[in-house]
């Protein structure tokens, strides 16, 4: 498995995409040297389907850090910010991408009917052991038909990715049965909307007025329920996702941390300078340099 299987760029708002430069990439046996592209927090523009096959290996996928373990199946939808931590022992994953311009070939909300927004918020599910023979085999058949150059009709993989797709709808339908006997609490709804407004405004917007606003609360509602939710500030929310863009901007692209910081929407590269340094101890260059 080489390196040109990755598109990595830097766009000018936001963090490094990874993509595949192929339609589709089907692959077993990925180890941590694989993994060690994601070191850094990076946007996935593909659509990356994971089956544990064994041990353990520890990822922040959309700022919520989760423990990937055997039998694990993981959904890295397309616009996912992820970053691999590392692994206390040896693991072995089966893994399957398509591409992003694929991907907007296959309307995903149709294909996964209701249950997207529940496979986005979860991403980790573990499988019962009945559901992992069937992926086991359905992943090795797709690698087997990617390295015999079997999949050449557009149309032919069009039908792989969306049953691909089905078949992963019918795993959540527990998750969302169980989702829908525990209604989210009114505090935990307030958070995770404020999590995707950050996401979504977070190089533009760094005032706590502009989310409470956007969310119809008052700025110190928003603040009392958040902290009590997440044990964080709506500060330290916001802080948190321009910290992990800086990190990944700073360690994997050569842009002059003057660019940086203007893509950032800081007003000069001081105040960014001040901003990171309050926020991870060390100056952007002494970061980078690390």
């Amino acid at each position: 498995m080489s390196d040109t299987l990755f598109e990595v760029t830097a766009p000018a708002d936001g963090l490094p995409d990874i993509d595949l430069p192929m339609d589709f990439f089907a692959w077993a046996n990925v180890t941590r040297q694989i993994l060690g592209w994601y070191t850094v927090p990076c946007k996935i523009k593909a659509g990356i389907f994971v089956l544990c096959e064994e041990g353990e290996l520890t990822a922040t996928i959309n700022l919520k850090e989760y423990r990937i373990r055997q039998n694990d199946f993981v959904i890295v939808a397309p616009g996912s910010v992820i970053q691999f931590h590392g692994a206390e022992s040896d693991f072995r994953l089966s893994f399957v991408g398509f591409s992003s311009t694929f991907m907007g070939e296959v309307n995903l909300i149709k294909s996964t009917l209701e249950l997207f927004p529940v496979m986005v918020e979860n991403p980790v599910l573990p499988l019962k052991a009945d559901y992992v023979e069937v992926y086991h085999d359905y992943f090795a058949l797709l690698h087997k038909m990617f390295t015999r150059q079997m999949l050449v009709r557009p149309e032919l993989l069009r039908c792989v990715l969306e049953s691909l797709l089905y078949g992963i709808s019918t795993l959540y339908k527990r998750e969302a049965s169980e989702r829908e006997e525990r209604r989210l609490s009114r505090s935990e709804e307030i958070s995770k909307a404020l999590l995707r407004l950050i996401m979504k405004h977070y190089t533009r917007e760094r005032r706590v007025s502009f989310y409470a606003e956007q969310l119809h609360l008052s700025p110190q509602h928003l603040c009392t329920t958040v902290k009590q939710q997440t044990g964080k500030t709506v500060a330290d929310m916001i802080a948190d996702v321009v910290i992990m863009d800086a990190r990944a901007l700073l360690k994997s692209t050569n842009m002059a941390i003057k660019e940086i910081a203007i893509t950032l929407n800081f007003p000069n590269v001081s105040f960014f300078g001040k901003y990171f340094k309050r926020h991870v101890g060390m100056s952007p260059q002494q970061y980078r340099n690390s």
